[in-house]
């Protein structure tokens, strides 16, 4: 009954919004999630566990002529946890503006056809693959960056993006405010600065579509605030050719890294040159016909480290999780980092209200002396092999009044191989089990 009596008021949330002859435009979404967890597969967590999730968020943005000024209002909040709950920065983050800024577009700057957009002060990121830059949706919270934006179009499809910002500390970040839930604001500094950008080439090569990215991310000490000093290159260049009915598509992406990383966050941690690298490839069909199905292959893998002179651990900076590989929250456990995986994956859009997909992948480590993913499991010795599991996931959506409630059920099994379950550290129990209810109103 505690939770029928926190979901209602919820999820039948409504409002009536206007959008001025002036050009101000008001929107917003409200989402409730229930998930609850079964053998936990990270370490130092509650074996058992549900957790009650709630985000507002309310977006303001006025446009006149090629100026706009705008902002979104994010309130993250949980509820049911109990200190064994794993709850981060990831689901608590009230009442925060994680996007105040001011932007223009000018027209023709490089010739008729051509566009350039400038927009400064504090925004969320989604940036090529959104692999390395993103603003999660699944998680709770998302990731805010503070900065200067450029994107350039030229009459020939050629796209450029140049970034220049400071990522968003979120508070509260000590267990008790996150327990409570306090308000505090969210801070960023020259402590940890990212820069850098993408070109974009349509129809490079036939339909597919070329991308190289570039990234530097420089992090260093503040004052209470230990940091890996991080300085980290990190170069990419992706291929894709867009699903269409009745052809094949695919998708190959090679990142590499390069600088200089401390391997934790202990002041005496030595700091290592960087040698790693991460790769994504898939390859699909889509069927012709209302279902709109889409079967593809896929493979992905990130480096660990393996305890040599160079630090080999894939470092995602700001990537999504979610649209490749896991759901975030209290699962959490499957991320580009020492993961070897290929999968299969289902996906189907039969109408405009409803979607799904099934996936099914196979887990190995990368490097068998390293922490598997981001569950902190780890044999220093590599004596535990390296095959971790298998993971079966699959999720639907629908809108039950379209454009203004979504339902979304996610579900996954992590079936423990080997190394889950004989690792030193590994958490008692068997398969993980893991759910979740989703219910979103939009206004």
């Amino acid at each position: 009954m505690r939770l029928i009596a926190l979901i209602v008021p919820v999820v039948t949330l409504s409002a009536q919004v206007a959008q001025a002859e002036d050009g101000l435009s008001l929107s917003g979404s409200v989402r409730a999630r229930y998930e609850a967890i079964e053998n936990q597969a990270r370490v130092g967590f509650d074996r058992n566990d549900d957790l009650f999730n709630v985000r507002t968020i309310l977006a303001a943005e006025y446009r006149q002529d090629s100026w706009r000024i705008g902002g979104e209002l994010w309130d993250s909040r949980v509820y049911l946890q109990e200190p064994g709950t794993p709850v981060t920065t990831g689901e608590v983050n009230t009442l925060e503006l994680v996007s105040a800024y001011v932007a223009t577009d000018i027209t023709a700057p490089f010739g008729p056809g051509s566009k350039l957009t400038l927009k400064a002060g504090r925004s969320l990121l989604n940036l090529g693959s959104r692999r390395l830059v993103a603003a999660d949706d699944y998680r709770n919270t998302t990731n805010s960056y503070t900065g200067l934006r450029a994107d350039l179009t030229l009459k020939s499809g050629l796209t450029a993006t140049a970034i220049y910002v400071l990522p968003q500390s979120r508070r509260p970040d000590d267990p008790q405010g996150l327990a409570s839930n306090r308000v505090a604001l969210d801070r960023e500094s020259f402590d940890l600065v990212l820069w850098g950008g993408l070109v974009a080439k349509p129809q490079a090569i036939g339909r597919t579509m070329a991308e190289v990215t570039f990234f530097h991310l420089g992090e260093r000490d503040a004052p209470g605030r230990p940091s890996r000093d991080r300085s980290l290159n990190t170069i990419g260049l992706r291929l894709i050719r867009d699903p269409k009915a009745g052809q094949f598509d695919h998708e190959v992406e090679v990142i590499g890294q390069w600088g200089r990383a401390s391997t934790s966050l202990a002041a005496t941690a030595p700091r290592k040159p960087v040698r790693a690298w991460f790769a994504h490839a898939d390859a699909g069909y889509t069927f012709p016909g209302a279902l709109g199905a889409r079967l593809s292959l896929e493979f992905d893998y990130a480096s660990g480290d393996s305890g040599g002179a160079h630090y080999g651990r894939f470092d995602t900076l700001f990537g999504m999780r979610r649209a490749d590989l896991a759901p975030a929250g209290l699962y959490n456990a499957i991320a580009r980092a020492n993961i070897v995986t290929p999968g299969v994956r289902f996906e189907a859009a039969p109408s405009k209200r409803l979607d799904f997909f099934a996936s099914y992948r196979a887990m190995w480590l990368a490097s068998a002396t390293d922490a598997f993913a981001t569950t902190g499991v780890r044999d220093p010795l590599g004596r535990t092999g390296r095959f971790a599991g298998q993971q079966i996931e699959g999720r639907v959506r629908w809108w039950a009044v379209p454009k203004r409630l979504q339902l979304e059920i996610d579900a996954l099994t992590l079936i423990k191989g080997h190394f889950l379950h004989r690792a030193p550290n590994a958490p008692a129990g068997g398969d993980t089990r893991y759910i979740s209810f989703n219910a979103t109103a939009h206004f």
